[in-house]
């Protein structure tokens, strides 16, 4: 059971690696508070789904994260 979740979170680090690197520029800590950007810009199309996705894969890191250690 250990190694299926070592490989699980192996694979799944690579994806959210390439999904955060998939992300446009500006969208940073700094944006967040204030130190780049002076209007509101929403996420359409594309970057919305890459968001999103990039969500759903920390989600799931953190749960495998959490199984490898109750399982361990």
């Amino acid at each position: 059971m250990g190694n299926i979740l070592l490989i699980t979170q192996i694979i799944i680090s690579v994806v959210l690696v390439i999904l955060i690197l998939m992300q446009p520029k500006g969208v940073g800590l700094g944006r967040a508070w204030g130190g780049a950007g002076e209007f509101y810009k929403s996420k359409r199309g594309v970057e919305r789904i890459v968001f999103y996705m990039t969500l759903i894969f920390t989600l799931v890191f953190l749960l495998s994260s959490f199984a490898a250690i109750l399982f361990s």
